[in-house]
């Protein structure tokens, strides 16, 4: 059971959607609950009261609910609150997208209030104290071939049997009970109050003719109610006139069977309207199998990344220290210095598979501090000309000097422009034929220019597409994502970059700009 004292809000622009999970909510205890129609209004709240889990819709008008979710991770405030989706959505590539983003936890829809239940506790729940969800596990476990205890202990259908006749009751209790969870219940206003509870059945086989609240009253007032709308009802009458049918299917009766029941074929019918809490079922534990492996391939990424870090860090620290051996000489010392600027381009590789996921699913934060830029190219350079010397370029920096004599710098993050700078300046070097120069400048301006040019122009049939992701040609091994990282780390940072080529000249020119520090030296 949730705290009393968290405060829920629940976006729906559907507000009998809204006034449901609001019952369920206040069912298990909860005494906060802020609700919102749409995207927009949500983010009015957050920004003005405090809440504690977000229960949102995917669909909506003005601003759906993967907007929300985008918008609330990107809020340095509201970046790590619990943000369950509410969602019928199938298609695998929006749900991948959703888990992308960074939510909590999927649910489908219709659910029940032990369902909502147990995905708010799980999302409450420490992250170290969590445990993978049944639906989740039950997919992995599928591959095995199941025992009979397995199957026996499986989640079975919930029938709810509606009759005023107690041997009818009997029987069709009898019936299912093997195959089935069963209910009864002997009068409308009974199967009403069940169809309505925390735990509502997955199908009703109703009597019509019944004292006090006949079926078809029963049927309707169901059809009124969100959370028992989208039970399927069987009528099970001894009524067979077409008019009480036509009404039957007005109220959303999926069949009709007449009495007395042949058993068979009732079991056939009901099996087959059944399936439908299968597939829903399935789903539900689809959504958990996929939220699970994300997590686990993001948790096996940070802890690889910890991993590779130290042991880089006892690289770097030790390359450092042979550097003040007075014995060494210069060709020696400089062998030194490229290994420890390889060691460091590594560190650099690992911080940024970290921080371009961030930046794609909208959460990453930019904490923004001066940059020395023409330090940095110098070292990208150098490790460029040794890395490529095979191919004799000329690689060479022209970079204006400012007033104070010092180096220029960007308003950004480090680790970010190394990354950024090292593909451009890599792709050219690439590029470029054998015995050419490849030129890097950078201007004083506001904001800062840095363009990277080199012999050769890039393809016509990529020039369209050369910041998309995967776009690649003719270069072996090459992975299409060198330019797509560096335009997503410029915009990052606030800055911004383009490409140009001149086709008489054969040459390709890249300009990237990022804001100029303009503070006291650091």
């Amino acid at each position: 059971m949730p705290d009393k004292h968290i405060v829920f809000l629940v976006v729906d622009d559907y507000e009998p959607m809204r006034k449901v999970i609001s019952v369920q909510l206040r069912a298990m205890g909860a005494a906060n609950i802020l609700t919102a129609c749409n995207g927009v209004e949500a983010m009015r709240i957050l920004q003005t009261r405090r809440v504690d889990i977000v229960l949102s819709d995917l669909n909506m008008p003005l601003m759906n609910g993967l907007e929300l979710l985008r918008r609330v991770r990107a809020d340095v405030k509201l970046a790590h609150l619990p943000f369950i989706m509410v969602t019928a959505e199938s298609e695998r590539e929006q749900v991948q997208e959703i888990i992308a983003s960074g939510v909590s936890d999927l649910l489908v829809k219709p659910h029940t209030g032990d369902t909502l239940a147990r995905h708010i506790d799980r999302v409450l729940t420490p992250h170290s104290e969590r445990t993978l969800p049944d639906s989740a596990l039950k997919m992995q476990q599928q591959a095995a071939p199941a025992s009979p205890h397995s199957l026996h202990k499986a989640e079975r259908p919930t029938i709810l049997v509606v009759d005023d006749a107690a041997d009818n009751l009997l029987l069709l209790s009898h019936i299912f009970k093997q195959q089935y969870r069963v209910r009864i219940a002997n009068s409308g206003e009974k199967a009403l109050a069940i169809c309505l509870s925390e735990a509502p059945p997955d199908l009703v086989l109703l009597d019509i003719m019944m004292p006090g609240m006949d079926g078809f009253e029963v049927a309707g007032r169901m059809r009124e109610h969100p959370a028992a709308a989208a039970i399927p009802v069987i009528f099970v009458t001894s009524m067979t006139g077409e008019n009480e049918r036509h009404r039957g299917l007005v109220l959303g009766a999926v069949d009709f069977v007449t009495k007395p029941v042949d058993p068979e074929t009732l079991c056939l019918r009901v099996h087959n309207f059944l399936r439908h809490f299968e597939l829903r079922r399935e789903l539900q534990a689809s959504y958990d199998g996929m939220l699970e492996t994300a997590r686990l391939r993001e948790n096996i990424e940070h802890i690889t990344r910890h991993d590779m870090k130290g042991p880089l860090a006892g690289v770097i620290g030790m390359v450092q220290a042979l550097g003040y051996d007075s014995s060494l000489n210069s060709e020696q010392i400089g062998q030194l210095r490229m290994a420890e600027d390889t060691a460091f381009e590594m560190l650099d590789m690992i911080n940024l598979s970290s921080d371009l996921f961030q930046i794609e699913t909208g959460r990453y934060q930019l904490d923004a501090k001066p940059v020395r830029l023409g330090h940095m190219l110098q070292r990208i350079i150098a490790i460029s000309r040794v890395t490529f010397i095979d191919k004799q370029l000329v690689v060479e920096l022209d970079a204006d000097v400012p007033a104070d004599g010092g180096d220029l710098k960007a308003l950004g993050d480090a680790t970010l422009c190394y990354s950024l700078f090292h593909n451009l300046i890599k792709n050219a070097c690439e590029a470029a034929p054998e015995s050419s120069h490849v030129s890097i400048s950078m201007t004083d301006e506001l904001p800062l220019h840095i363009m990277i040019r080199n012999q050769g122009a890039v393809p016509a049939g990529i020039r369209e597409r050369f910041f998309d992701k995967y776009v690649t040609l003719g270069k072996q091994g090459g992975t299409g994502l060198g330019t797509y990282s560096a335009r997503a780390l410029a915009l990052a940072q606030h800055g911004n970059i383009r490409m140009e080529v001149s086709d008489p000249d054969n040459q390709t020119t890249i300009t990237v700009t990022l804001p100029r520090y303009t503070g006291a030296a650091a």
